[in-house]
């Protein structure tokens, strides 16, 4: 009986002995072709845009004439996406509340009825009358969102957001420069349909939610006070209405890229921190980066911004942006830019346009990007 046990015993201890050596030689083996891993899991994002139906990718056309046609049904597009706004008046009604000698600049304020149930303020800053020689390059200036609502237009007065305090900088240089509040911005944060209660974001959703309802949307609004700031700019004897300019950080770049898009009076632009498809913002968990007014319905059933940003040609345009920075991806920067480019090289422009990305910045407006804004708008409007 023992004997049995013990011989049990061996076989057992044994039959263990190979499996674990059987074992040890195949886990010291590399196999030739190791198997693959298991697929990674789609992210939500993809998952979503999965699921939805999207455009095309688009495609700039092969001729001037094709391109023409197609850039006109883009606008049309972009028109009636941004809602039924109200029509813009054919010039608007301004008053000018204060007039000021600075030394080395003239100041203005001004405000306007926007014939939508809001009173818009802005700033004028002239160059010393007697450096004034004839009609002068303008700047329409737009100021950025950051969660500064109290701001707006006196961005143009401070270096919040820019390293100089804009307006006083591009005077000196031989500008006209104008500048607004943007709904819930400034003199505006609290004037929105739940009045002084709803500041801040509070105002800003409000806002949003009432433009929808109205069929229309508070992006398209903000687009169209800055168009009428542009009429009002164009019409001031001071300026030439054949060298005006706009530009702007964040919100700021974005109104930018968008208005340079529908209006042919900007003859130059110079956007900042902003320069992001829609697609590529979503891949990469960015939709948090950008505030409610950012989003147009139904956008992406049509095209991605590189159809906006490309309505721009031939007329100059520089974008500066962060490879770091969260609201513009650089993935999607690295597919913006050949169709963009493509469209500039139908009317022989490819020098017009210009995307600078630098890799280790963020969401930022730096001294060397201010110089590049001088330097740009220099070059394409003088003086």
């Amino acid at each position: 009986m023992a004997m049995t046990t013990h011989s049990h015993r061996d076989h057992r201890v044994l039959a263990s002995l190979v499996l674990a050596f059987t074992c040890f030689r195949l886990m010291s083996q590399t196999p030739l072709n190791p198997p693959s891993p298991p697929p990674a899991s789609i992210p939500a994002a993809e998952a979503w845009l999965a699921g939805t139906a999207l455009a095309p990718e688009f495609r700039v056309p092969a001729t001037r004439e094709a391109w023409n046609t197609r850039r006109a049904e883009i606008r049309t597009t972009l028109e009636g996406l941004l809602g039924h706004l109200p029509p813009r008046p054919m010039k608007p009604v301004v008053t000018t509340v204060l007039r000021e000698d600075r030394g080395e600049y003239r100041f203005e304020k001004f405000t306007f009825d926007n014939g939508a149930g809001a009173t818009v303020a802005g700033y004028v800053f002239l160059p010393p009358q007697a450096q004034v020689r004839g009609p002068l390059p303008a700047v329409l200036y737009c100021h950025w969102h950051g969660g500064q609502y109290d701001i707006g237009k006196d961005e143009m007065l401070r270096t919040n957001a820019v390293p100089v305090a804009a307006g006083p900088a591009l005077t000196r240089l031989g500008y006209v420069v104008l500048g607004i509040d943007a709904y819930c911005f400034g003199e505006r944060n609290g004037q929105g349909p739940g009045g002084p209660a709803e500041k801040g974001s509070a105002g800003e959703m409000t806002a949003s939610k009432f433009q929808l309802w109205a069929g229309r949307t508070l992006w398209g609004m903000i687009l169209r006070d800055d168009r009428m700031a542009l009429d009002y700019l164009a019409s001031r004897p001071e300026v030439d209405p054949k060298r005006i300019g706009v530009t702007g950080i964040s919100m700021g770049a974005t109104r930018t890229w968008w208005l340079m898009a529908l209006d042919e009076r900007l003859r130059a632009g110079v956007a900042v921190a902003c320069m992001t498809r829609y697609t590529d913002l979503i891949r990469e968990g960015g939709l948090k980066a950008h505030g409610i007014y950012y989003f147009v319905p139904g956008m992406l059933r049509h095209f991605d911004t590189e159809a906006v940003m490309a309505l721009a040609a031939p007329r100059p345009m520089l974008f500066m942006t962060g490879g770091k920075d969260s609201g513009s991806p650089a993935s999607g920067i690295a597919r913006l830019e050949p169709p963009i480019r493509e469209a500039y090289r139908l009317y022989g422009a490819e020098s017009a346009f210009e995307s600078r990305l630098y890799p280790d910045l963020g969401h930022v407006y730096t001294p060397e990007m201010w110089d590049r804004t001088q330097a740009w708008l220099a070059r394409h409007l003088g003086p």
